[in-house]
């Protein structure tokens, strides 16, 4: 039995965004390792002794306003058309002659779509120019406030609030990756908390502009409309602006507080498969915890405007504007938190970076505790004043998710993680918080509404977060690993450019489900070689090869064809740098004829010219098989199969052949068949990694050897060699093993 066996056979590939979501909602995060024995030197330059800060103004300087500042803006203005949305909801909801449901629903409607658009912005960003991608989705949005000040009936709104939350979406995965790559990290914590002032100043001063607005124009119901056309202005002038910005290099800052100058290379790594890393962010156990924490809380986060404005107006029956300005009171306060609680967290962070991240979840529990008690008092001052302070405390707590999200994601994945903080908040808390919030609220009442979803949202994720600050410190550590690893790899391929090896497999860690089945394998495969990976029943061997073509997912570690790194790229992108996979027992499509199975696989060959030859050679290399041309592959033998497989593979020219299991099940006389094919390949000079539970067979063709045993590597050296090491060799029952 093949160790690949071990894994669940009944899990469906993950195809979806909601599959995703699903995986990472109901399966724990592998590894048990927390912040203890994590060392200072582990952590370099994340962690410094000390108290050596670097000022603002000197960070701005070294990275420039302009990202900082047109974030800045967009964020602001952004929730200049959400609040627009909220305290304008009572005259929106007379226009369109909707219920309280209706209304909170349409409002979030723009809140998932929002989430889903993040996904495909993050693959975008992971290709092309960030800032491009970030102008390019901004004036997108403009055009769909426009729109919203022009529907007419439901459905349109439900357009409109769609339009808007695409185009707003783009600054979820992208805004902080470039505040991430744009400034230091000694300062980082500080951006990231001037940035996250937009919410509190398009909270302030969004609801004083549109009751404002409102009433210069009348108070009338329908007045709201003109409140969108008014957003367009400031908006228009703001995506210009960003159109003058430059794309900063991916993962500098850390580079040269790691390595100390930021690295380049010949060639860049391919793009990041955007399903491969998320499931390689679930497998960041401060993240899983993070996100998931993030989304309980997205029940209140997203619900509590909206209900709070609807209660102010059908308990107090305040209008549009006084409705406004008391929103603004209540985010007032987070205007002065937020820069305090930047530069304290960025002290904090730089003495240990779990401690922030315990900070975040306390100011969480905070926020619920205010909110609640606010919301259970009557006289409005009382209640205005203490949900005031409940949105300091939320304000305070998102400054530290930046820095958190960055430090332990390694920079290649950054877009992709806060998507899933998007994906969490609006998704999964956000939409469905806001239904919830809305059934209450036409069943029992706004209060009741509110005072029902905020207490287990903000305990139950402030929690999470401090539990899963525990790992911060681990996870680091192996993002820092990861950039010296890198940098190792950069000097070797700089010194001897011509001995990269044709596959290099660090440091990697591979699990199904909870079941952890490979443990920091490293090895190489030469140019021109022959390596055999050998070992016991479920030792991995398979599971490494699913690995290494992209089959399976790491939790950790990096594989690399010809100095590129490929760990999270599709497989298909693989196969074009020339990885070819023969799975053991899987290589045939059983019910197609042979002749089917050599014309599907040729067309992977674009020149019909070559296709035609390629053929040729396969008639004259397996005679055998065009005496079955005909027949059925299902129908071969076990040998005849293999061959069939060998031949398709033969066909593309691999530069790395991967072949899993080349003798299992076989008769010798056939196992000699299928030597002779490889050895032809080997004098070719075709490099390739075989699979092999034989000693013999692997001797008899392997240059050299690794020897795996319960997911580890316990041997790599010359094949020979393997012969002295009988402690290994006692694992393996073969007939003159040893002879």
């Amino acid at each position: 039995m093949k160790d690949q066996q071990n894994a669940p056979q009944d899990r469906p590939p993950m195809s979806s965004a909601s599959a995703l979501v699903a995986s990472i909602a109901v399966e724990a995060p592998t590894h048990d390792a927390t912040n203890l024995d994590v060392d200072a030197s582990a952590l370099s330059g994340f962690v410094e002794a000390g108290d050596a800060r670097t000022s603002l103004r000197a960070g701005l300087k070294t990275g420039g306003v302009g990202v900082a500042l047109v974030l800045l803006i967009f964020t602001i203005l952004e929730d200049f058309d959400r609040v627009a949305m909220q305290v304008l909801g009572p005259d929106i909801q007379e226009t369109l002659g909707v219920s309280d449901t209706v209304l909170l629903g349409l409002q979030s409607f723009g809140g998932v779509v929002l989430v889903l658009a993040t996904l495909p912005f993050a693959w975008l960003a992971d290709r092309y120019s960030r800032v491009r991608v970030l102008s390019g989705a901004s004036g997108l949005w403009l055009l769909f406030v426009g729109f919203t000040g022009a529907v007419v009936n439901p459905f349109l709104m439900g357009v409109a609030r769609a339009g808007s939350g695409f185009g707003a979406s783009a600054r979820i995965p992208i805004g902080p990756s470039l505040v991430a790559d744009q400034y230091p990290l000694r300062v980082r914590t500080r951006i990231f908390a001037l940035e996250a002032l937009g919410r509190p100043l398009g909270q302030v001063f969004g609801p004083l502009f549109a009751g404002g607005i409102v009433l210069a124009a009348g108070d009338d119901a329908g007045d709201w409309r003109v409140v969108f056309f008014a957003l367009m202005i400031p908006a228009a002038a703001s995506v210009l602006w960003s159109l003058t910005l430059k794309e900063p290099v991916r993962g500098q800052q850390e580079q040269e507080a790691v390595l100390g100058a930021a690295m380049t290379g010949p060639a860049a790594d391919p793009p990041v498969r955007l399903s491969a890393a998320f499931q390689r962010l679930k497998k960041v156990r401060t993240f899983y915890f993070l996100v998931v924490g993030i989304g309980v809380l997205g029940f209140a986060l997203v619900a509590v405007p909206s209900a709070f404005n609807l209660l102010l107006e059908d308990a107090y029956g305040y209008d549009a504007f006084k409705r406004g300005w008391l929103g603004a009171v209540t985010w007032s306060g987070a205007l002065i938190g937020i820069p305090l609680a930047g530069r304290f967290g960025d002290r904090i962070f730089r003495k240990n970076p779990s401690t922030s991240l315990k900070m975040m979840g306390g100011f969480i529990l905070l926020y619920g505790l205010f909110l609640t008690v606010g919301l259970r008092f009557q006289n409005p001052v009382v209640m205005v004043a203490l949900v005031t302070v409940g949105y300091s405390f939320q304000g305070m707590a998102f400054t530290q998710l930046g820095p958190a999200i960055s430090s332990i994601i390694p920079y290649q994945m950054r877009s992709q993680a806060f998507a899933m903080v998007g994906v969490y908040i609006f998704l999964m808390g956000g939409f469905f918080g806001g239904l919830l919030a809305g059934a209450l609220s036409d069943a029992h009442g706004e209060r009741t509404a509110l005072t029902s979803v905020v207490p287990p949202a903000a305990l139950l994720g402030g929690l999470l977060i401090i539990y899963g600050s525990r790992y911060m410190k681990r996870d680091i550590a192996l993002c820092v690993a990861e950039l010296k690893e890198q940098r190792e790899e950069q000097v070797r391929l700089s010194a001897d450019p011509d001995g990269v090896p044709v596959l290099q497999v660090r440091n990697v860690d591979v699990s199904y489900g909870n079941l952890q089945v490979l443990f920091d394998v490293n090895f190489d495969v030469r140019r021109g070689e022959v390596l055999a990976l050998l070992g016991t029943n479920g030792a991995g061997k398979s599971t490494i090869l699913r690995a290494i073509s992209g089959l399976v997912m790491p939790d950790r570690g990096v594989v690399r064809m010809n100095g590129r790194t490929v760990t999270l790229v599709d497989p298909q992108f693989r196969s074009q740098m020339g990885l070819v996979q023969i799975p053991g027992g899987e290589a045939v499509f059983p019910s197609m004829t042979v002749a089917e199975n050599l014309a599907i696989w040729s067309r992977q060959i674009p020149d019909v010219g070559k296709r035609r030859e390629k053929l040729n050679l396969v008639e004259e290399t397996f005679p055998m098989l065009q005496n079955r041309i005909d027949q059925r592959a299902g129908s071969l033998s076990g040998g005849q199969q293999q061959m069939l497989a060998l031949a398709k593979a033969i066909m593309l020219e691999p530069e790395l052949l991967c072949i899993d299991e080349l003798s299992l099940g076989l008769a010798p006389v056939v196992v000699q068949d299928l030597l002779r094919v490889v050895e032809r390949l080997k004098e070719q000079g075709t490099t390739m990694l075989i699979v092999e539970q034989s000693v013999n067979v692997a001797l008899s063709i392997a240059d050299r050897a690794v020897f795996m045993e319960r997911g580890q590597v316990r041997f790599e050296g010359p094949a020979r060699d393997l012969l002295e090491r009988g402690d290994l060799l006692r694992a393996v029952f073969l007939s003159g093993a040893g002879a």
